[in-house]
């Protein structure tokens, strides 16, 4: 009798045993660690600022005609039938979609509108000095600075790439932030790659 307990016991053990097992490394795979890095690199801005060039789709339901792509022009603007010009740039997605349904109103009772940004053109870095092909460059997502030296070639072999300093505009004011290159490649500071912003000028001495 003992004997059969103990068989049935292990029959019905070493199923559970497995499935407790595959749960398990189900569990752990959903839950790999994510370095603060990471997680800020797959951020997305959550209001958008449309800026010039940047490429929007209009939509105002049940009126084709009005609907369009559109690109915002270097003054900011973008036309639209039956409107004049919208001003476009310094608006969220949100922002331009209420002043626009504002503007249909006397043309379309009750217009509904979308705007979505099909593509950012407006974010730019400018890259200078000992790199292999110095410019201006658009980015359309978050840019750490290793990334951007890789989008323009690398570094020449006359590079300085302990000196390295990036522009960045503070208002009415430039702020200069050093970078020791050296650091980042052989990992003794990972925190200097740091995440470039529009306008950011890169000079490499």
């Amino acid at each position: 009798m003992g004997h059969t307990t103990r068989s049935g016991w292990r029959t019905s053990f070493i199923p559970l045993l497995f499935a407790l097992s595959m749960l398990f490394t189900a569990c752990a795979s959903s839950t790999r660690t994510t370095s603060p890095a990471d997680a800020e690199n797959t951020a997305v801005p959550k209001e958008y600022v449309i800026g010039p060039e940047d490429v929007l789709e209009i939509s105002v339901w049940q009126n084709q005609d009005v609907s369009r792509v559109v690109s915002v022009r270097p003054d900011g603007k973008i036309s639209l039938p039956l409107l004049q010009d919208i001003q476009a740039a310094g608006l969220t997605a949100a922002e331009l979609k209420d002043v626009i349904k504002r503007d249909l109103k006397p043309y379309i009772g009750t217009p509904e509108v979308t705007v979505i940004v099909q593509q950012i053109n407006s974010w730019r870095i400018y890259v200078q000095g000992e790199v292999h092909n110095p410019g201006v460059y658009p980015i359309r997502s978050r840019t750490t600075l290793s990334q951007a030296i890789s989008m323009v070639g690398g570094f020449t072999e006359f590079a300085k790439k302990s000196r390295i300093q990036i522009v960045r505009e503070r208002g009415d004011k430039k702020e200069i932030i050093p970078i020791d290159y050296n650091l980042i490649l052989n990992g003794k500071s990972p925190t200097q790659d740091i995440y470039l912003k529009p306008g950011d000028t890169i000079i490499v001495p």
